[in-house]
């Protein structure tokens, strides 16, 4: 804990400290994103009944001849769960300090969690809007030429083209499009997306968030808006965007049982200190102080990158 000015005397009537930023977990979409499911190892090797059994076989079959056989497709698919925690720490002295002002366990234990939720955050924006994983034509589509952020650009005949890819690439139509909150921005000033709204005399934010589904005829809008300091301990803040606004991305999204086909999952294992949701607290006297552990096992696997399909959307 930190402590950065020179303090005047308590305000007793207070007892809740004020914020500079939003100490909840609210907001962030990783896991909507990639949707969690728990495992019972660390790591392991799955059989996987791949896309490529989605193909014709000759089922003509004459009287007393044998029948022409078909072999199901496996691959075996490897995860290995990372290891990531961070510890919150309250001295003694600390505690003391500032019992009159606000509850300093509370705050650190908020702190913590959310400096977690920004690291996954940023390693499944980093996975999903990854042009490595997404490289070739059928994976991955430069619309810089016609960016979101010009209004005359043909946004929709983008998104449909996408959707087509992800459909013949993989058999299964897309439902989900994921963006960041800058080029949710972008389409409420673009031409095209707007004239889907005659006679409205004003449009808003949320009037698009809301109707973008029925107009690109996916189920599911997928909007990342957290940001944070990106800044070195020390240094100025400096603002950042978890979700570029470069990048849009369609995709079948993974949800249900391991028999529903999608791009992919947030695996989590909890075999030591529960997952993200859980806090260990224990006591160290050497530095008089009480430790608040926040620890994630985890791995942002993508099954198969063809159920999904990567536009650069910005210049």
């Amino acid at each position: 804990m930190i402590q950065q000015a020179t303090r005047s005397v308590p305000r007793e009537d207070l007892g809740v400290a004020f914020h500079e930023f939003d100490t909840s977990v609210d907001g962030f979409i990783a896991n909507e994103a990639l949707p969690p499911t728990t495992v019972g190892k660390k790591a392991a090797t799955m059989g996987v009944i791949t896309r490529e059994n989605n193909k014709r076989a000759n089922a003509d079959h004459a009287n007393g001849a044998a029948f022409n056989r078909v072999t199901l497709i496996s691959e075996d698919k490897s995860y290995a769960c990372v290891d990531h925690g961070l510890e919150g720490q309250l001295t003694d002295e600390d505690r003391a300090t500032y019992e009159t002002d606000y509850n300093a366990e509370y705050e650190t234990v908020q702190s913590t969690t959310r400096k977690m939720y920004i690291e996954r955050e940023i390693r499944v924006a980093a996975a999903l809007f990854n042009t490595t994983t997404f490289t070739g034509t059928a994976l991955y589509t430069d619309n810089s030429a016609s960016p979101w952020d010009n209004i005359a650009t043909t946004i929709i005949a983008q998104v449909i083209a996408a959707k087509k890819r992800v459909r013949l690439n993989c058999g299964v139509m897309p439902d989900t499009m994921l963006i960041g909150q800058t080029s949710l921005e972008n389409l409420l000033l673009n031409t095209q997306i707007r004239t889907q709204f005659p006679g409205a005399n004003l449009i808003t934010l949320a009037m698009i968030q809301q109707a973008l589904g029925a107009i690109f005829g996916l189920q599911n809008l997928i909007v990342g808006k957290v940001g944070y300091d990106s800044a070195d301990e020390g240094q100025n803040f400096s603002a950042s965007e978890i979700w570029s606004d470069d990048y849009a991305l369609i995709y079948k999204r993974h949800v249900g049982g391991r028999a529903t086909p999608g791009l992919g999952r947030n695996v989590e294992w909890n075999g030591v200190d529960g997952g993200l949701g859980q806090v260990k607290e224990y006591r160290e006297e050497q530095t008089e102080s009480d430790i608040y552990r926040v620890r994630d096992f985890s791995f942002e696997w993508i099954f198969d990158a063809y159920f999904g399909h990567l536009m650069k959307i910005d210049a």
